[in-house]
């Protein structure tokens, strides 16, 4: 079976490189991305499984790539979205899932609780397929 693809945007270096990593020993190819629309360009050019969004991020805020990607999705597969983000605000979640995140977690947050996350979608992925996805 092939690892997922596991795409990580995050205008901080620091915190990007550390998730990065964590998830890479977790087993999954990861790409990564610097701000919304480099996110946006490697959605569309490398077709990622599951996507970890920050909101607050130069280009673009991960909220307007969560949009485009729900509006016009670039694949004909399921791609489920984690937030990861500092605003914790029950508008800025309520605006998460009204855009049709399937998952948010607010920093500072644990490892432990981004790697959970992503398992849980890889688990969905195959029921998605199962009813008529790509």
């Amino acid at each position: 079976m092939t690892q997922l693809k596991v795409l990580m945007a995050d205008d901080e270096p620091d915190v990007l490189t550390i998730m990065a990593k964590k998830v890479v020993a977790a087993g999954y190819d990861v790409i990564t991305a610097v701000d919304g629309q480099d996110a946006w360009d490697k959605i569309v050019a490398d077709d990622p499984d599951v996507i970890l969004l920050d909101v607050t991020m130069p280009k673009l805020e991960g909220f307007e790539v969560l949009k485009r990607l729900r509006e016009n999705p670039p694949s004909r597969k399921w791609q489920p979205v984690i937030i990861v983000s500092a605003r914790e605000e029950l508008q800025d979640i309520q605006k998460g899932f009204l855009l049709e995140a399937d998952h948010y977690l607010t920093k500072p947050c644990n490892m432990e609780d981004v790697i959970n996350a992503i398992r849980l979608m890889a688990k969905l992925i195959p029921q998605h397929k199962a009813h008529g996805e790509d």
